[in-house]
């Protein structure tokens, strides 16, 4: 998976938000000074969606309908047309 993916999906997960497990774990020195486990608490946490994160992913991620437009070469903006008036079309005739 190339970087670029990778953040967009971190990105995505903390804008919708997430649980996770977080784990706490306490030691001990046995009788021979090593160290060993005691004690291991597992809870749930939830991180509610952020904000910023929400703002990033629209801002990098996803375009607006005018800027898809403004980027259409004159080919691709007769095809648009074409589909938007077909829309109209079938809205038309199922009312």
């Amino acid at each position: 998976m190339e970087e670029e993916e990778k953040i967009k999906k971190a990105l995505l997960k903390k804008a919708l938000g997430y649980s996770a497990d977080e784990v706490v774990m306490e030691y001990a020195t046995d009788e021979e000074g090593l160290p060993k486990l005691i004690k291991k608490k597992v809870t749930k946490k939830h991180f509610s969606p952020d904000i910023s994160a929400i703002k990033v992913l629209f801002e990098k991620y996803y375009k607006t309908y005018a800027e898809e437009i403004a980027g259409m070469t004159d080919s691709e903006l007769e095809e648009e047309r074409e589909r938007l008036l077909q829309i109209i079309k079938e809205e038309e005739g199922g009312n």
